[in-house]
């Protein structure tokens, strides 16, 4: 019987799952699927490593977590009954301090977890209540947490500062960075593709995006900050803007905290710079003028950012596009490459339309890269590493 790796991913809407299974020592995809709109009208859907649809289910009333993971505990069990599950390794965004790599979770790191909640009031919660709702299904599974925050804490301290009181920061206010275990797995592919690369710019473009300077291997900055909407405007997130912005809205009345948090979260980026779609493909695909200044704003701040970071760096060997936007949106990457041919990147169209995965010309001194991110494997990876330690 081949051992098995659950990856969880618990939104307040949704519930994602991936299946990974040992074979000959590495860990290979076997299922994945997703529960969606768990507050509404629930449905379950799940396909194989190939793409082909497994089962499908739909309920007639919400469901909480621990319902909607004992269904997916009881469809991988019966679906995969030559697998044995031996951990769960779930996405938390969160680890504080405390945690500058993944970690085996017991009742002492739960406390600890749930209490850094307010810092990411958007997904630490649901992502906390997931491996709690594990632990009442299968007390005895080992569950371990992988964190978006610890690929960050090697940037150098005055990376991580913001210029307030110490009284302040010792609230957790600094510069946390997030998408790390997507950053983690473009680190330790990368050398495949370009082993001599040193000096890196990571593009995490998706429907939340941010961007990641790495310097032999290790994150010496990112765009995302204390929260996940500082940075790059994203999809729905509105990316950097002046807090004395917000204090104005808060002083005229015309938001509060909640109302405030979802208007950064849910109707700014993309979305609300053109008023029409947080999708970038329907942006690309409208003559509305607001779409077409939605994209020049986004390629503008990666281009932004790029150049702060090379700065950084001392220069630039490589830079890599990722996620969503990144590994599909031609149009993006070519804005991006020629507002940054000053640093000798000169663009290979062909290459480009094609989604790379090179995508500089041979006389390019900056090698520009489309690589596919992939934070499940990871996950899977750090879980049975740590599964197997404790064993």
């Amino acid at each position: 019987m081949d051992r098995g790796i659950l990856v969880l991913n618990s939104g307040s809407s949704s519930l994602k799952f991936a299946l990974y299974r040992e074979a000959k020592e590495a860990l290979a995809l076997a299922a994945q699927g997703e529960i969606e709109a768990m507050m509404t009208q629930p449905r379950f859907a799940a396909h194989d490593e190939k793409g082909a649809e497994l089962a499908k289910h739909a309920w007639k009333a919400p469901i909480d977590a621990e319902t909607g993971f004992r269904f997916v505990l009881a469809f991988v069990e019966k679906a995969y009954a030559d697998v044995r599950i031996v951990g769960a390794g779930h996405r938390l965004v969160q680890g504080g301090t405390r945690y500058h790599g993944p970690a085996l979770v017991d009742d002492e790191a739960l406390t600890y977890l749930d209490g850094l909640s307010l810092l990411e009031p958007q997904h630490q919660p649901p992502e906390v209540e997931g491996v709690r709702a594990i632990r009442r299904i299968h007390p005895d599974l080992p569950q371990v947490a992988v964190f978006d925050t610890s690929f960050h804490r090697t940037m150098p301290e005055i990376a991580q500062l913001y210029a307030v009181p110490k009284s302040v920061r010792d609230e957790g206010v600094r510069h946390w960075g997030y998408h790390g275990t997507s950053y983690d797995y473009i680190n330790r592919t990368l050398p495949k593709y370009d082993p001599s690369a040193r000096r890196v710019i990571v593009g995490h473009l998706g429907s939340g995006a941010s961007m990641c300077a790495i310097l032999d291997g290790k994150s010496i900055a990112t765009t995302m900050g204390f929260s996940g909407i500082e940075g790059l405007p994203m999809g729905t997130r509105s990316g950097a803007i002046d807090a004395g912005a917000l204090l104005y809205l808060l002083r005229r009345k015309l938001y509060d905290d909640k109302s405030l948090q979802h208007l950064l979260y849910e109707e700014s980026g993309l979305k609300g710079l053109s008023e029409i779609s947080n999708d970038v493909r329907t942006l690309l695909a409208s003559d509305a003028p607001e779409a077409k200044q939605a994209i020049d704003y986004f390629v503008y701040q990666i281009v932004f950012f790029a150049g702060a970071y090379t700065a950084l760096l001392g220069g630039l060997d490589a830079i890599v596009f990722t996620a969503g936007i990144g590994e599909n949106a031609a149009s993006v990457r070519a804005g991006v490459v020629k507002q940054l041919a000053w640093l000798g990147l000169e663009l290979d169209e062909a290459a480009n339309k094609k989604n790379g995965p090179l995508i500089s010309t041979g006389a390019s001194r900056v090698r520009a890269w489309v690589i596919p991110t992939n934070e499940e494997i990871m996950i899977a990876r750090h879980t049975l590493t740590l599964v197997d330690k404790k064993r």
